[in-house]
């Protein structure tokens, strides 16, 4: 019976203490519960920007190489011994300059000796035609003659183009390069002396997608930038498009003659290029930070006031050609409306923010990597 009573006792306790446990969450509950209600998340920080229809220059941009618009690999056209060499490696050269002249005394000796024989066969031409004048001679004695004294100039003016040759000159104004030779040195016909290319102007060469045929002409301005000038930039004009497609690709092969009187663009430099293909129309510019690209449709935030507060607000938009930072807007936006240019994938419809334009980075048309 003591035992029983001990037993009812403690069960007694027990739910005496459950229930405690029970009444202390479901208060904690409930205050939960109403903090719940009166809780609002704290504005999130934004940058923005007013938008307004501005002047949209069309551009391709493009990745391309420089090609020099003449160059060739000097060589010599005949064996021989170097005497003298009349250029220094990356030196520029004028048309006609001497490059490299070739030993010449064996055919100096030689034109020496067809002078002479051409002076004695003149006078022996000339003294069968004084001959045959005067009836002294055949016919035959006379062509001989005349024949021996043409065999003779063509001997002298043989030779005469062999000393030429053996003096190799610039065939065009242009840059030359390093050296391959040195002087005393022996050479064989097609030995390569140097390589010279002509700079100013010079061509670069890009690949477009065949649709950008409808909008490609000769006469079109291109703009060129290379990482390695990074605050120089080159204008020239589109000079050549090809006739034909690329049947692997489906690319054409564009042409533009760029000027470069400094002489830093270089045959072979990777370049980026932006071809002008119409005319400036007014078109709405938005960063493209601004926008949230998917799947379902791209999207921007615009802000409004309500309430004394300010409120982002979906808008699905339909975007346009791109250049640089900036992108165009077809649909979607109006003139005058004000939307988040960082900070969007933050936000969600409806959400209050605060904006802090200092935060924001700076859109640019012509970004280059910030240097560290």
């Amino acid at each position: 019976m003591k035992m029983k009573r001990l037993w009812v006792i403690a069960i007694v306790g027990l739910v005496v203490v459950v229930g405690a446990l029970i009444g202390i969450k479901v208060g904690q509950f409930r205050t939960m519960a109403a903090a719940g209600k009166s809780f609002t998340m704290p504005p999130e920080s934004v940058s923005s920007t007013s938008i307004d229809r501005t002047d949209w220059q069309p551009t391709m941009s493009v990745v391309g190489s420089l090609v020099a618009v003449r160059g060739v690999v000097i060589g010599a056209e005949l064996g021989g011994t170097i005497r003298e060499i009349g250029f220094d490696s990356g030196a520029t050269v004028k048309k006609g300059d001497l490059l490299v002249r070739l030993d010449t005394s064996v055919e100096e000796a030689q034109l020496a000796a067809a002078n002479a024989e051409t002076v004695l066969a003149r006078l022996e031409a000339e003294r069968a035609r004084s001959l045959r004048q005067k009836g002294a001679n055949t016919q035959a004695e006379l062509d001989a003659a005349e024949a021996k004294k043409a065999q003779a100039d063509a001997a002298a003016q043989g030779l005469k183009a062999t000393i030429a040759k053996k003096a190799i000159r610039a065939p065009f104004t242009g840059r030359v390069a390093i050296r391959q030779v040195e002087l005393g040195q022996v050479v064989s016909p097609g030995t390569p002396l140097a390589s010279l290319q002509s700079v100013d102007p010079i061509y670069a060469d890009f690949w477009l997608p065949q649709r950008a045929l409808a909008e490609l002409q000769p006469g079109q301005v291109v703009r060129l930038r290379t990482d390695i000038f990074p605050d120089a930039a080159w204008e020239g004009t589109v000079s050549v498009v090809n006739t034909e497609v690329d049947l692997a690709t489906r690319n054409v092969r564009v042409r533009a003659t760029m000027d470069n009187q400094d002489g830093r663009l270089r045959p072979g430099m990777f370049v980026s290029l932006e071809v002008l293909t119409g005319e400036k129309r007014p078109a709405l510019l938005i960063p493209a930070t601004a926008v949230l690209f998917a799947p379902y449709g791209d999207t921007v935030f615009s802000l409004e006031e309500k309430a004394g507060a300010t409120l982002a607000k979906q808008k699905f938009v339909r975007l346009g050609e791109r250049q640089g930072d900036w992108v165009t807007v077809l649909s979607g936006l109006e003139p005058g409306d004000t939307i988040v240019t960082s900070g969007a994938f933050k936000l969600r419809n409806g959400a209050p923010v605060v904006v802090k334009n200092e935060l924001g980075p700076k859109a640019e048309l012509a970004p280059r990597p910030a240097e560290e």
